[in-house]
């Protein structure tokens, strides 16, 4: 199996920590330091040497940071996280705050009249330094580039991973890591740059067409490269990983060691990604000297646009999970309620997926949540907290990394005899999802135009969520991508081939939460009306929702028409015997 269930963290061991770090950055005459979820690549998973929040304050979300000052350390959390923080930290010790409603910069000057605050320029972006000096502006507060404190007081923090690098061929990649270099060089040379550094391990790993298993959930390799308007590229990596990799002879590898050094003899001007780039990368090149152009990592966007194999990938993926999981389905709906844990459920789910003799790992760690710890939007059950799963709701998110393609597929599932409440969020929520699904919008519209489709139906009622409606999706990459969002605060235009989920939801506070996931994919509009340019969005996923819990008097004939249509494709694409296949016919019957 892959996902465990012990506890990573506990709240008692943060005290001492934060004690013996505030003590350490004292010594250095400093006030405070800031510590990062994210590592040097800027990863929302970061392995377990990097995981210095986790390790300071219990917190084990995949945003957030630490602000710690000589009297007071905030733990900031966006809303995703508000219920988890407060049982992962000791409060007396550590005091969340809300983010991004508060700034970090307004927080410290409530905090302090003046200050030295302490960061590591390997840990933070460039953009995210320049933001955070201009809201202290006018203060006596000033920010210092340091040592990294948190490492010098982590006394057995673990080794970095040495995982092997797998190369992805072209049956798989659809396109040669030659000519994806070849379209980087095209954008170097017309922006008349010498190079461009990479720092974001999927967009090398996409660029030379490697994976790897740094990371645990998401294959990619750490690493950090250049990319030489020439042509050639250099590849900073711990050599163990490379064992057995065919050579390129325009890819020149280095140690990791020599990253740094490598800098300072760029021929500039050098491209640099002001929100993803450490800010020391920027340091170094302007200590030597070397003019920097500020732009996107030129991989971003070619990445996020999915070529033709990588979609049909995307769909053998998608109908291969949708197998697995609903034999998982047709087998939670035959055990006695309350004879299960959350425990039993995400462990059973796993190994359907193993069933397809095909999974590479789970792409993040399967939410299984119970009625109020469904209401955790990011909840990990763990020994401690595997609740039993009674009547009520039962919220399952999970995923699979396949070769072809990572899938991601949120279900809400009736336990028992669902309230009348419960049914009627769901279909408030379903009938978002179902506005998303069904969208056509202009080309040139960004995730911001379309996400309050999928609130509308919950604010007519007087509710929302507080995460946005969609990420990005890697091919057999990171199962959160971007630079694509369905999100209220994404300026991203939504281009064809680019794959994101669809999935609005709602939680109550200690007693539920629902979520309805599928996976989209931007294609082409058919042509209609009067043939303006317009996109629309394919379904990856088909696996049924439950129609237990949907109000059919709510829905809209257009809405009862799309999840008819969706469950009779999903009885088309899926084929079973026996048990199974009952279970399928009843869980497609037409609403």
């Amino acid at each position: 199996m892959f996902q465990t269930y012990e506890a990573t963290t506990s709240p008692d061991q943060g005290p001492a920590r934060l004690e013996a770090l505030r003590k350490a950055y004292k010594t250095q005459g400093f006030d405070g330091f800031l510590v990062p979820r994210a590592d040097a690549y800027q990863g929302e998973y970061v392995a377990d040497c990097d995981a210095r929040l986790a390790w300071l304050t219990g917190f084990t979300g995949s945003a957030g940071f630490c602000a710690a000052l000589d009297d007071v350390a905030g733990v900031f959390v966006d809303g995703r996280y508000r219920v988890q923080v407060k049982e992962q930290v000791a409060l007396e010790h550590f005091t969340p705050v809300d983010w991004p409603e508060v700034k970090l910069a307004d927080w410290l000057k409530e905090q302090l009249t003046e200050g030295r605050i302490a960061y590591d320029p390997w840990l933070y972006t460039k953009g995210q330094i320049e933001a955070l000096e201009k809201g202290l502006k006018g203060s006596a507060i000033t920010l210092h580039p340091s040592p990294n404190f948190v490492d010098e007081t982590w006394s057995d923090r673990p080794a970095a991973p040495q995982g092997k690098v797998e190369f992805y061929p072209l049956e798989l990649s659809g396109e040669k890591s030659g000519a994806k270099r070849a379209r980087i060089v095209e954008m170097l040379q017309k922006d008349k740059q010498g190079a461009a550094v990479l720092t974001l391990p999927d967009s090398l790993c996409w660029l030379l067409n490697i994976r790897g298993t740094d990371i645990p959930r998401n294959p990619v390799v750490h690493c950090m490269g250049v990319m030489h308007a020439n042509g050639k590229t250099d590849l900073f990596i711990d050599p163990v990983k490379l064992e057995g990799l065919p050579p390129d002879p325009d890819v020149t590898t280095h140690s990791f060691e020599d990253f740094e050094s490598a800098l300072s003899k760029l021929e500039g001007p050098v491209r640099v990604d002001r929100d993803s780039a450490p800010l020391a990368v920027s340091r170094a090149l302007t200590d030597a000297g070397i003019e920097i152009a500020y732009a996107e990592d030129p991989c971003i966007l070619p990445k996020a646009c999915k070529n033709k194999t990588e979609i049909e990938g995307a769909r053998a993926a998608h109908l291969r999970d949708a197998h697995a999981m609903v034999e998982f389905l047709a087998w939670l709906d035959a055990q006695p309620v309350g004879s299960l844990t959350e425990i039993d459920v995400a462990k059973t789910l796993e190994g359907f997926r193993m069933g397809t003799n095909a999974l590479r790992d789970i792409s993040f760690e399967t939410i299984s949540g119970a009625n109020a710890n469904g209401a955790i939007v990011h909840y990990r059950v763990t020994e401690d907290t595997n609740a039993p799963v009674e009547e009520g709701l039962l919220l399952v998110d999970s995923g699979g990394q396949y070769v072809d393609g990572t899938t991601d597929i949120t279900r809400t599932i009736a336990i028992g005899q669902p309230t009348g409440e419960q049914r009627k969020c769901f279909t408030l929520v379903l009938q978002g999802m179902i506005a998303i699904s069904r969208a056509r919008f202009p080309r040139g519209l960004a995730g911001r135009d379309l996400d309050a489709l999928a609130r509308a139906p919950l604010w007519a009622d007087g509710m929302d969520y507080d995460h946005g409606t969609g990420h990005g999706v890697g091919a057999y990459l990171s199962v959160h991508e971007g630079p694509q969002r369905l999100s209220r605060v994404s300026e991203v235009k939504l281009q064809p081939g680019m794959i994101l989920s669809n999935e609005p939801g709602y939680y109550r506070e200690g007693a539920f939460g629902i979520r309805i996931e599928n996976l989209i994919v931007v294609q082409d509009a058919p042509e209609m009306g009067d043939k303006r340019d317009q996109l629309s969005f394919e379904t990856l996923t088909y696996v049924p929702i439950d129609r237990r819990l949907i109000v059919t008097e709510m829905l809209s004939p257009a809405e009862r028409s799309w999840i008819n249509d969706y469950h009779a494709q999903v009885a088309q694409r899926l084929s079973f015997e026996g048990a199974t296949a009952d279970w399928l016919k009843q869980a497609t019957a037409p609403l």
